[in-house]
């Protein structure tokens, strides 16, 4: 079934425009206020946010929605999306809800549920939510007595950073360690920086003063240029990039290289399979994950599961099959064992910890595999399905034939633009470039005949 308002991550577009306006937040929070008002029940919600001008706008709007059927709402202000799933629990809210657009610009702004038990809403409940939307919701109304309350709630943060820092064994320091953390003037602003020189670590802290508009603003884990520069100039052992709302990391080691998701899920699966951690028997992963990463794991007498981008299908596999390490190649790693969802702050803990253990370098330590060489492009369309064309697909079955058992081809339209994505890796980079290239020549080409 397509979806009006609900993408792969929540509720998202530009502020201030379709779907992301006053109204429809407040009328997101009036359906879901009501779904999850169940008598004897806590009727209570936390709400945090990351820093973009827009957040005040949509959280205004939330809590009269919430208010409305009767809600209590908990207003957690800037705070890490995993400190709002983690939260959720921990004060036995009803639902939690997150508004930010993640590593997007300031321009956008999204939202994000979970349910009272820390994990984003399910399939079939964000569809009955769509569909309340665009009815009459006066009959949602409480009476004047039963509306619910509102307030600010600070300090929960300190709560967070206990959490993260908990997840480290407890006589493990960071002691020694010159850390650069680039805080993408995002939400973990205050929150990675604390917990990072609570641990000992010698602490440099780059964009970490948000304006409102200056999130993910050629910093953070999608633009790691300026942190590569810092952890030249002050000789760092680590660089950290967060993204604005920190549940994804990038790292960067001694050298100034960038180590992605791929290489740190390595590093945690070998570690936990050595001391028996690991659960399933691998990892999760999605279809965009290096073909190195797999072959790695396969030497290692370990499994990759694939699934489709986005990480809400990898924390439905982990669930469903046991797995307790998933995550993405941008670096959107989750660990079930700590985390409900994606958190760049304790997943870049974990790594620290294999360092400080292990007594090596982070190049050393993050260095477990040779990437396959990996082309992904994106072709721009106005209408129709190119994929379903003819010459695309013919285009499509001779590319994957050229490639052959030594490759991997993926096709797949984005999910927020209307864009189709071509990536391919294998072990000839020109053969990967070429496939590439006639695959996307060929869905213009048909693009600019329609």
């Amino acid at each position: 079934m397509s979806r009006k308002y609900f993408g792969t991550d929540g509720i998202r577009g530009k502020a201030n425009s379709f779907p992301m306006t006053p109204d429809i937040a407040m009328k997101v929070g009036m359906a879901v206020g009501h779904l999850f008002r169940h008598s004897g029940q806590a009727r209570r919600v936390v709400i945090g946010k990351d820093t973009r001008r827009s957040g005040y706008m949509l959280e205004n709007a939330l809590v009269a929605g919430f208010t409305a059927t009767g809600m209590d709402v908990f207003l957690l202000g800037p705070i890490p999306t995993p400190a709002v799933a983690m939260l959720c629990r921990s004060l036995r809210a009803d639902i939690g809800v997150m508004i930010s657009a993640s590593h997007n610009p300031f321009y956008d702004n999204g939202i994000k549920l979970f349910g009272p038990d820390g994990f984003k809403l399910s399939d079939d409940l964000e569809i009955q939510i769509e569909k309340m939307i665009d009815e009459d919701m006066s009959s949602l109304l409480v009476s004047h007595g039963d509306v619910g309350k509102a307030k600010r709630v600070d300090g929960d943060i300190y709560r967070y950073i206990e959490f993260a820092k908990r997840t480290l064994p407890r006589n493990l320091s960071l002691e020694g360690l010159r850390i650069v953390v680039d805080c993408a003037n995002g939400a973990a602003y205050k929150v990675a920086p604390a917990a990072l020189w609570e641990l000992g670590a010698e602490v440099i802290t780059i964009n970490d003063k948000p304006n409102g508009i200056n999130i993910n603003e050629d910093c953070g884990s999608t633009h790691p240029i300026g942190l590569i520069r810092k952890v030249h100039e002050v000789r760092a052992d680590v660089g950290i990039a967060l993204d604005g709302d920190a549940d994804r990391v990038l790292l960067v080691d001694e050298t100034g290289t960038v180590i992605d998701g791929d290489q740190l899920m390595a590093v945690i699966a070998q570690s936990w399979a050595r001391s028996g951690r690991l659960e399933g028997g691998g990892i999760v992963a999605t279809i965009m994950s290096n073909l190195g990463l797999e072959r790695f794991l396969t030497d290692h007498h370990l499994s990759l599961a694939r699934t489709k981008v986005g990480d809400r299908y990898v924390v439905e596999h982990m669930r469903a099959n046991g797995f307790n390490v998933g995550g993405e190649q941008s670096g959107h790693i989750v660990l079930s064992e700590f985390s409900t969802t994606g958190d760049g702050l304790v997943s870049a803990l974990q790594i620290l910890a294999c360092v400080q253990e292990e007594g090596r370098p982070l190049s050393e330590v993050c260095r477990k595999f040779e990437p396959v060489p990996q082309l992904l492009k994106n072709v721009r369309f106005t209408g129709g399905k190119p994929l379903e064309n003819k010459l695309v697909k013919s285009a499509i079955e001779d590319a994957q034939s050229r490639l052959g058992d030594n490759g991997r081809l993926v096709i797949r339209p984005s999910g927020t633009e209307p864009l189709i994505r071509v990536m391919a890796e294998g072990d000839d980079r020109q053969l990967v470039e070429t496939v590439v290239d006639d695959i996307i020549n060929v869905i213009s080409s048909v693009k600019t005949a329609a």
